[in-house]
């Protein structure tokens, strides 16, 4: 039987994070993962160019039934470890709008760095490895796999969540948590576009590609980012980030002007007798002016409007109510939503409290990151966190 200190499921962004970080303490460190090729997700992240953190990082960019619980990790490896792991391997990079930082080249620089770092630190990567079974033994766990059992002190999964199913993304990490009696937070898409009904689709379809920037709001959340109208829908930043927030039967509210005193600019408008086409042009694009203005059969011209009718179409433009009927499902999804509950985990090394020497890293923990790199800083955090430990 093959054996090894530390085997990790997943040879994704967290789960060569953790072997490196293993690895470089002197213990035995094999990866395995059911795929031919390690970090898919990071090749085709942020257009290829892979969003990999962000300049500020904290626990407030994170979704959790337990909020508190990134803290630990975030602060044990932060965002300016992996910035200066990046600039110490030559790895050239761009910051963009929100604080976002993008390989200036291509994704796969980051993915070659972290082969480079696991080859430095002595771990073993084994590809089209599946697993099939896990049992715990003596203090340690079996693995049966395709390519043999293999013998372990420390059990690390990074298997990932359920976005991505192209890139063979399944719930085996959540099924090894339930197999240990861990509890699941039932995960859902995020990060994601929303679906209108087929009225909607019908009015505003026309309009797919079209993109404009608004404060998107559901609940007590708000991002001031751009829209874009899709064939079903909505998408762009400002939509996934509020995917997030978002249920069934909820409204969104679109506000395509913040930041301005419309009702005053409106009542001005009025005043001066020119068109309000032409003046929405300014703010919006010249195709979605026109549909909304027919949609809602405003006259072109708002002086024949009481200044009671002129600020309701001020309300319309600033609080757009939306009612999504569904997210766009975990093929359009970015990551998911849930996952092991954080409540049986430690903060510090994230083992499960419960079962000593499993430890669970990346998505398929109950954290989810906001979009802007925040998901991947996650990764690197939590992976270093049971790399230290296990």
């Amino acid at each position: 039987m093959n054996q090894c200190d530390v085997a990790i499921i997943g040879a994704g962004a967290a789960g060569l994070m953790c072997a490196a970080t293993a690895g470089y303490r002197g213990r035995r460190v094999r990866v395995l993962d059911h795929a031919p090729k390690p970090a898919a997700k990071i090749r085709i992240s942020g257009g290829g160019k892979c969003n990999f953190t962000n300049i500020a990082v904290s626990a407030e960019n994170y979704y959790s039934a337990n909020p508190h619980f990134p803290v630990s990790a975030l602060k044990r490896y932060t965002n300016e470890d992996f910035i200066a792991l990046v600039e110490r391997h030559g790895i050239e990079y761009d910051r963009r709008d929100h604080g976002r930082l993008y390989c200036r080249h291509h994704a796969s620089d980051i993915t070659r760095m972290l082969l480079t770092e696991c080859d430095w630190a002595g771990v073993t990567l084994q590809m089209n490895a599946a697993v099939q079974g896990i049992e715990a033994v003596g203090g340690g766990f079996v693995l049966q796999t395709s390519a043999g059992p293999l013998q372990c002190e420390s059990l690390v999964i990074a298997t990932g969540g359920l976005a991505y199913p192209k890139l063979r993304a399944s719930d085996f990490g959540l099924r090894i948590a339930r197999q240990f009696d861990l509890p699941v937070v039932p995960p859902r898409p995020a990060l994601v576009p929303l679906e209108m009904d087929a009225r909607w689709q019908k009015r505003y379809g026309v309009l797919s590609g079209v993109s404009f920037d608004a404060c998107v709001s559901c609940r007590e959340a708000s991002f001031c980012e751009p829209v874009l109208i899709t064939p079903k829908g909505l998408s762009g930043p400002a939509i996934l980030q509020i995917s997030a927030m978002w249920r069934e039967g909820e409204p969104i509210t679109l506000n395509l002007f913040a930041g301005e005193a419309l009702e005053a600019a409106l009542l001005e408008l009025k005043r001066s007798g020119r068109s309000l086409h032409a003046w929405l042009k300014r703010g919006l694009p010249r195709r979605f002016a026109q549909v909304w203005i027919a949609h809602l059969q405003w006259p072109d011209r708002l002086d024949a409007l009481t200044d009671a009718a002129v600020r309701q179409l001020a309300s319309q433009l600033q609080a757009w109510t939306l009612y999504p009927q569904r997210t766009a499902g975990y093929g359009k999804a970015e990551v998911s939503l849930g996952g092991v509950d954080t409540a049986a985990l430690s903060s510090k090394t994230m083992m499960a409290q419960a079962v000593p020497g499993l430890f669970f890293i990346g998505e398929v923990v109950d954290v989810t990151g906001q979009l802007g790199g925040y998901n991947f800083q996650w990764a690197w955090s939590s992976g270093y966190a049971a790399g230290t430990f296990a």
